[in-house]
C-alpha cells in the first residue's frame, strides 16, 4: 500500500501530522511506501524527532505552498501549483501512490481530487462519508459536505457508494439505507428528497425509507443519505451538541462532593460514550467516488486521528473500495434511471 500524506494540512501541521505518521509506521499499519508531502526541512526535522528519519518506507516530497483555510478551494488549486495537497494528489494521478490523506482544507481536497483524478465511471459527483454513532453501533452519513446542490440521481449514487463503504467498515452484507427527510411519509420533504425517495425505492438497495432528524441517532440504519449542505449542518451540529453535553456533565459533576462521587462511579461508562463519539477512532472520512482513495481528516486531528486515517486509507486499498463502487454503480445502472 502506497499512501501520500499531506504533511502541511491541519490546524497543528506539520508536527501533529508527522507524529501521526510515525505512529502508523511504528504500530504495524500495512504500508509499503509513505510519501510525506510539504516543506522538506520542517518534515525532516520532525522525522528525526519522532524516530522515522531512517525508515526506508518513507519518502519526502517537497511542496513549497499551502492552501490556507480562508482561500477559495478551486481558485487556490489553480493558483498554487506547488501546494502540498495538490502535490499529494499528483502522486496518486501518476500512479506512485494509491491514496491521499489530508487534514487540511476540505474544499481544496475535494477540488484537487475531482479536477486531477476525476470521478469513477458512472459517478457524477464524489461525496464525503462520515461515520457517526448510534446505540447499536455506527452508521455512515453521506454526503457530509462535498456537494451543496444535488440531483436525485446523485443521491442514489451516494447511497450506493455509502452501502459499499458500510459493507467494508461494518461487514454488513446488505446495508440498510435511509434518506434523511423531515418526515417518514413519501410525500414529506422538498422536491429533491421526494424524487430521490422514488429512485431509492426502485433500486435493489435495502432501502428502509425516510429517516427523520429526531430518529437519526436511534434508527436501525447503516447508511443515511442527504445532500452535502444538510449533511454538513448535521455533522457540525452533532459535534457541537456532543461537546456541549460533555462540558455540561463535567460542570455538574464538579458542582458538589456528592456529584463528584457519582461522577467517579459513572466514569467508565462516560469514557466509553466519549470514545464512541470521538472522530479520532476512524481518523477521517473518505471522499467516495473519485478515481483514487482520498481520506479527509478533521482540521484539529490529533496524532492518533492521523494514524487511524492512514490505517483507513490502507484498508480502503486492501478492500478494493473503488472497484466495488464501480461495480455497484454499474450493477444498479444509475445512468439508465429516468428522473
Amino acid at each position: 500500500m502506497k499512501v501520500a500524506l499531506d504533511a502541511m494540512g491541519g490546524d497543528n501541521a506539520p508536527a501533529v501530522i508527522i507524529e501521526g505518521a510515525a505512529q502508523a509506521l511504528q504500530s504495524g499499519v500495512p504500508i509499503d511506501r509513505l510519501f510525506l508531502v510539504g516543506h522538506e526541512d520542517q518534515i525532516r526535522a520532525l522525522m528525526e524527532k519522532f524516530g522515522i528519519a531512517h525508515d526506508p518506507r518513507v519518502e519526502v516530497v517537497h511542496a513549497s505552498q499551502v492552501v490556507e483555510m480562508h482561500e477559495s478551494p478551486a481558485d487556490a488549486i489553480r493558483r498554487k501549483k506547488d501546494a502540498s495537497v495538490s502535490r499529494a494528489v499528483d502522486l496518486v494521478k501518476r500512479g506512485e501512490a494509491q491514496a491521499i490523506v489530508t487534514a487540511g482544507h476540505t474544499g481544496a481536497a475535494v477540488a484537487a481530487t475531482t479536477l486531477k483524478l476525476r470521478t469513477l465511471p458512472g459517478v457524477e459527483r464524489p461525496a464525503i462519508a462520515t461515520v457517526l454513532p448510534h446505540p447499536n453501533g455506527f452508521f455512515v452519513l453521506v454526503d457530509s459536505g462535498a456537494n451543496i446542490d444535488c440531483k436525485p440521481i446523485q443521491l442514489l449514487q451516494f447511497a450506493i457508494m455509502g452501502a459499499v463503504y458500510a459493507n467494508i467498515l461494518f461487514d454488513v452484507p446488505d446495508p440498510r439505507v435511509g434518506l434523511l427527510s423531515i418526515g417518514e411519509e413519501v410525500t414529506k420533504g422538498n422536491e429533491l428528497t421526494r424524487n430521490a425517495h422514488l429512485l431509492l425505492k426502485q433500486s435493489p438497495l435495502n432501502f428502509i425509507g425516510n429517516v427523520e432528524g429526531k430518529r437519526l441517532f436511534t434508527e436501525p440504519v447503516d447508511v443515511v443519505v442527504c445532500d452535502g449542505f444538510v449533511g454538513n449542518v448535521v455533522l457540525k451540529t452533532s459535534e457541537s451538541i456532543a461537546a456541549f453535553l460533555f462540558s455540561w456533565i463535567k460542570r455538574e459533576i464538579m458542582s458538589s462532593w456528592m456529584a463528584r462521587l457519582g461522577g467517579l462511579l459513572a466514569a467508565p461508562a462516560l469514557h466509553r460514550i466519549k470514545k464512541k463519539s470521538n472522530y479520532e477512532e476512524y481518523g477521517g472520512a473518505p471522499l467516495l467516488g473519485v478515481n483514487g482513495i482520498c481520506i479527509i481528516g478533521h482540521g484539529a486531528s490529533s496524532p492518533k486521528a492521523v494514524r487511524n486515517a492512514i490505517s483507513l486509507a490502507s484498508t480502503s486499498i486492501q478492500k478494493q473500495m473503488n472497484q466495488r463502487i464501480v461495480d455497484g454503480v454499474a450493477k444498479y445502472g444509475t445512468r439508465k434511471v429516468i428522473e
